[in-house]
């Protein structure tokens, strides 16, 4: 079984939706450890390495993820999970921007996968599921359709 850490990260509160994604993530069978709001990108490392996580899922709704995060692969690599799976999703910029533009600069800051507003539950799980059957196959993540 697959573990995941999620949560919700800065100062945001928004946890409505990390909730949905956590209790659908455990349906589909993933050992899921929730953070809750408010969670320090620190607190995310430090919950990697205690469960021993396959990969950690950000969440941000209130716009300001893109400052929030700077520096988040890092934290990992510097922790010795350089090769943790690492995703983010949500409203994570303030204004209207072009979500490709968006997610771009995401995957510039070492995000694997960067999710827009509204993604379905089962995308995410769809996602997941073929990102680790690529590393299991010794692929990039982004080289899975």
């Amino acid at each position: 079984m697959k573990t995941l850490v999620t949560g919700v990260i800065g100062s945001d509160t928004h946890i409505v939706g990390n909730r949905i994604l956590s209790m659908a993530l455990e349906k589909a069978g993933y050992k899921v450890v929730g953070l809750g709001a408010l969670t320090p990108a620190e607190d995310f490392v430090k919950a990697a390495i205690e469960t021993d996580a396959d990969a950690v899922m950000v969440s941000s709704l209130y716009g300001q993820g893109e400052l929030d995060v700077r520096g988040f692969r890092d934290l990992f690599i510097e922790a010795g999970l350089g090769d943790i799976m690492i995703y983010i999703g949500g409203n994570l910029v303030v204004g209207k921007q072009q979500w490709g533009d968006v997610e771009r600069r995401f995957l510039a800051m070492g995000f694997d996968r960067a999710f827009p507003p509204g993604t379905r539950t089962e995308i995410v799980i769809d996602t997941l599921a073929r990102d680790f059957a690529a590393r299991a196959a010794g692929k990039r993540i982004a080289d899975s359709p």
